[in-house]
């Protein structure tokens, strides 16, 4: 900051130097313009008494000489020009000062110095941050001190542009700050600098697989799919393009790399069962999904009179023994008759698939505040335990209420 107040003097001082030369040379060619004009018409007014006296007409010369003698020096003081230019001088006084004051004022106003200084903190906190992020074991940024961090990036690059880990590491912080056009920016530079980088070019295809642009999102599957020729089985790639052709609507694509990611993972892997629910619910957006559970839900008049605004209806399917549900899906209150479809997606959990079930038994509640958990006078309906080989329809009656 010392080196910024520093130029702002100096600035400064070179604008009242000029302001104060200024107003000096034009007081000084005042003052000697008035003096030549006397003298020269003293010297004019001589020539024409000197003139009139060879055509005859003036007699007495010398005494109209000492006259416009005495004119000039009347109008010359000589003791008094000093006092003159010294005086000049304190006059300019109050301009200098208006233009420190007017200078300072409308650069506090409009030159951004709470910008400026906040600058500087960020860029005096960078390295401290930096040692952070560095750190497994420190504490983890907030979202302010992740905004300062790629504020000092920012700030750093632009005295090391081709600083690749620097240029990764703002892509990250522009994806984690949700700042998609940021991120997208940062990869390319990096790529630039590092064409062949495997992990770059991951992270650029994220970045354009999130994007709301669908030409983005195109990109993004070619350079996946150039990825996967030239290693098959890494994971990563496989997960960005299966969810990028979903995203696409390109659902048996989407299939085909998270089966393929089926195939690589351990059996204990827990991203195991995510994977089996994406592919159930790809297979049910693209109409490939058999078992469905058909369901009619009715409500009892009782029921109808009471029913609460704003409530929300929860579903779960059982297979009639366990307690823990099969299936469980969370909606609005519509109108009633309501018929709808449950299918594998809405499995609690993956190794308890409802198409894995022989027989089912539908609870329907209706929650008052929302809550998963049921309370004291929640309406619900329970169907009977029905044998289910993956295309029954069962019908449900909101007619009991919670005690």
């Amino acid at each position: 900051m010392s080196a910024f107040w520093i130029t702002l003097l100096l600035l400064l001082l070179a604008a009242c130097a000029l302001f104060l030369s200024a107003g000096w040379r034009q007081r000084q060619a005042s003052n000697g313009d008035r003096d030549r004009l006397n003298k020269d018409f003293y010297q004019q007014r001589m020539d024409e008494l000197a003139q009139d006296e060879a055509q005859g007409v003036v007699a007495e010369r010398p005494v109209m000489e000492r006259e416009l003698q005495q004119t000039l020096l009347t109008d010359i003081p000589p003791g008094k020009v000093a006092s003159v230019h010294s005086s000049s001088r304190w006059i300019l006084l109050p301009g200098v000062i208006a233009l420190i004051v007017v200078s300072l004022g409308t650069y506090l106003k409009t030159g951004g110095l709470a910008q400026m200084r906040d600058w500087m903190q960020v860029k005096e906190e960078y390295p401290a941050l930096c040692a952070r992020v560095m750190d497994p074991q420190a504490k983890p940024l907030s979202m302010e001190e992740l905004a300062h961090l790629q504020l000092g990036l920012r700030s750093a690059l632009q005295s090391e542009p081709n600083n690749r880990n620097d240029w990764a590491m703002l892509g990250r912080l522009g994806m984690v700050l949700n700042n998609a056009n940021l991120a997208s920016q940062a990869f390319e530079h990096a790529l630039q600098l590092a064409p062949n980088n495997l992990e770059l070019k991951q992270d650029y295809a994220e970045v354009l697989t999130r994007s709301s642009d669908q030409q983005d999102n195109r990109q993004a599957g070619l350079i996946l799919r150039d990825l996967l020729k030239d290693d098959h089985n890494n994971i990563r790639t496989l997960s960005l393009l299966a969810f990028n052709a979903f995203e696409q609507q390109q659902y048996d694509q989407a299939i085909s790399a998270w089966q393929t990611m089926l195939t690589l993972l351990p059996v204990d892997d827990q991203r195991r069962t995510m994977i089996a629910r994406s592919i159930e619910q790809a297979k049910t957006d693209a109409g490939q999904q058999d078992n469905r559970l058909a369901l009619t839900v009715t409500l009892a008049p009782q029921a109808e009179k009471m029913l609460p605004q704003g409530g929300v209806m929860y579903i779960s399917v059982s297979d009639g023994v366990s307690p823990v549900p099969v299936a469980v899906k969370r909606m609005p209150l519509s109108h009633f008759p309501l018929s709808l479809t449950l299918d594998d997606s809405n499995a609690m959990m993956q190794d308890r698939l409802l198409s894995a079930q022989h027989q089912v038994q539908v609870r329907v509640r209706i929650s008052r505040d929302g809550s998963a958990n049921p309370q004291s006078g929640d309406w619900f309906g329970l169907s009977e335990i029905t044998p289910w080989d993956g295309h029954q329809h069962v019908a449900v009656e909101i007619n009991q209420q919670q005690p």
